[in-house]
């Protein structure tokens, strides 16, 4: 959507904590909401009939936390909702503006309006800005154009990487739920994430030298 948007990166990452972080408050709020009286045994269970209902509006609510996010970045563009409408339609979802308001409401709602999420790349520029007043010779555009394929990798990949990583400093195919809570620190640590994002790219930008 970003890219289709021609958003700043920055946009995109921003949106996926937003959207990570009332999916979580949604979900939960729904879940923990008492089943409604009468419900048939025979019919499908009150949970599956939530996911349905979220299966529905995810489309909506992904583009909703693209278009805040848009709105908070001052590298972007703000995506009004005549070019939010277009779009929606151009995908295959034809919604209405009142749609699009009430729904970025709900979410302005679900997140307490607390927006300003940390997120990786930003982390990332930090670091790189650090890196480069302290040592000018290094090539931080170079490093920094690497630094975005390899979080982009790393968020495409998150589950699989975070999971070999908790098996492995655990030493345990099969992690308790307490290790998995209290693992969330570091699933949640976007400084951490930003170092090691950096150190990939380093690696690949000195392959040779590593390897002497």
């Amino acid at each position: 959507m970003t890219e289709e948007l021609r958003l700043d990166p920055l946009a995109g990452y921003h949106a996926i904590e937003l959207l990570q972080r009332f999916m979580v408050k949604h979900l939960t709020d729904l879940l923990t909401t008492p089943t409604p009286q009468g419900a048939a045994a025979d019919q499908p269970s009150y949970e599956d009939a939530i996911f349905d209902k979220i299966k529905e509006k995810f489309p909506l609510i992904v583009f909703s936390c693209v278009q805040l996010a848009s709105k908070l970045s001052l590298h972007s563009h703000i995506i009004d909702n005549n070019t939010a409408v277009q779009f929606l339609h151009s995908v295959g979802h034809s919604v209405s503006k009142q749609a699009l308001l009430e729904t970025e409401l709900m979410i302005l709602k679900g997140l307490e309006f607390r927006l300003n999420a940390p997120n990786p790349l930003t982390y990332v520029e930090i670091l790189l800005e650090v890196l480069g007043h302290n040592e000018p010779s290094i090539p931080v555009e170079h490093l920094y154009g690497l630094c975005r394929y390899a979080l982009q990798f790393v968020s495409l990949q998150k589950t699989a990487i975070y999971g070999t990583l908790l098996k492995t400093t655990t030493r345990c195919v099969s992690p308790s739920r307490e290790q998995r809570e209290k693992f969330v620190t570091v699933t949640e640590d976007c400084m951490l994430l930003g170092v090691g994002v950096i150190s990939v790219a380093t690696f690949i930008l000195y392959a040779r030298k590593w390897e002497q």
